[in-house]
């Protein structure tokens, strides 16, 4: 699955699939810019996106507002090479249980000593994303260590039902 997460920025695109043409490259390489420019994408969005075959480019993901889900796909219509766009960003439900978990979570991860370096960041690359009390933590991390602080650090908070750790670590 070629799926690029937009939280893994900080992945060299030279690390991108080999055998991927020129032109797939730099339409993944345009998506990824315009995606990360959306004014609204914060830490409690996850967005990621595949350039299939025939020009088509499959959103995915999870979003807390309506407006970011079209204007992702509205932004990326003029791409030379995108001819299609399937929208299967999900929009979170509005929870207001959830929205103090988000909030809970955000202030254990970025004001632990070990992982606030990553809250400087322009676009953080921890994203918190909440529905149901349910918590996935997606993005990347410099290394392992972090990554368990995170996932400890979300699970201490209370109301919190599951924490899936989808980060990854930066090599």
């Amino acid at each position: 699955m070629n799926t690029l997460i937009l939280t893994c920025v900080m992945l060299s695109l030279g690390g991108l699939a080999q055998e991927k043409d020129a032109r797939t490259r730099r339409v993944e390489i345009e998506v990824l810019h315009e995606l990360l420019s959306l004014p609204y994408y914060g830490i409690f969005d996850n967005l990621a996106f595949r350039v299939e075959s025939g020009g088509t480019l499959r959103l995915l993901g999870q979003v807390v507002r309506p407006t970011l889900k079209s204007d992702a796909e509205r932004r990326l219509k003029g791409i030379p090479g995108v001819e299609t766009i399937i929208n299967d960003i999900e929009v979170l439900p509005v929870s207001p249980g959830d929205d103090r978990i988000r909030i809970a979570i955000a202030r254990n991860i970025y004001r632990t000593e070990t992982l606030e370096r990553y809250g400087f960041q322009v676009n953080p690359p921890i994203h918190i994303i909440v529905k149901n009390g349910r918590v996935a933590l997606e993005g990347v991390v410099d290394n392992e260590a972090d990554k368990t602080i995170a996932g400890m650090k979300a699970r201490e908070v209370g109301g919190v039902f599951e924490v899936t750790n989808n980060l990854r670590v930066e090599r």
